[in-house]
């Protein structure tokens, strides 16, 4: 006869403790429920309404335009050059820029265009500065990433 060296019986995961009390509350699994179907709900409203967009930032006149191409070469190396092909910069850590890049080549190629071609940075009459592309409906507002950010690519075009 043989004799089982495991005499534990095998584990069974529950929602309840031995002692029969909720090791999660039932209240709190319906909340965990409730509220991405009230995100869902409240989206659909706005976008079935067509209720107009609030996030936007408000309009303003350009006061300058620089046309770029930004060529990724890994996860963090990038070379910018200007609208004639002159070279910019060539870095091997570009940290936001390559940041913008890579969402950039990300939308181009769901689109089906050459990353490499390019890309628009317009500074506008209140200050903003963001990178347009206008090819695909990628557009990125530099200015709300912080200061640093922004001054990243204020360096990279002699911004004064």
């Amino acid at each position: 006869m043989t004799i089982d060296p495991n005499p534990q019986r095998p584990f069974k995961p529950g929602f309840k403790r031995k002692d029969n009390n909720d090791m999660i509350p039932i209240g709190l699994v319906r909340m965990m429920f409730a509220l991405p179907v009230a995100a869902l709900a409240l989206v659909s409203y706005a976008a079935f309404t067509d209720r107009e967009r609030v996030a936007i930032p408000p309009a303003a006149a350009v006061v300058q335009e620089w046309t770029i191409s930004l060529v990724g070469h890994d996860a963090q190396a990038v070379t910018v050059l200007d609208a004639e092909g002159n070279l910019l910069a060539d870095l091997d850590h570009g940290g936001f820029i390559t940041v913008i890049e890579n969402g950039l080549m990300t939308m181009r190629r769901r689109h089906g265009i050459d990353p490499t071609l390019p890309l628009q940075i317009v500074q506008f009459e209140n200050g903003r500065l963001a990178a347009i592309d206008p090819l695909t409906d990628y557009r990125v507002e530099l200015t709300q990433f912080g200061r640093d950010n922004q001054a990243a690519f204020e360096r990279l075009l002699n911004i004064q």
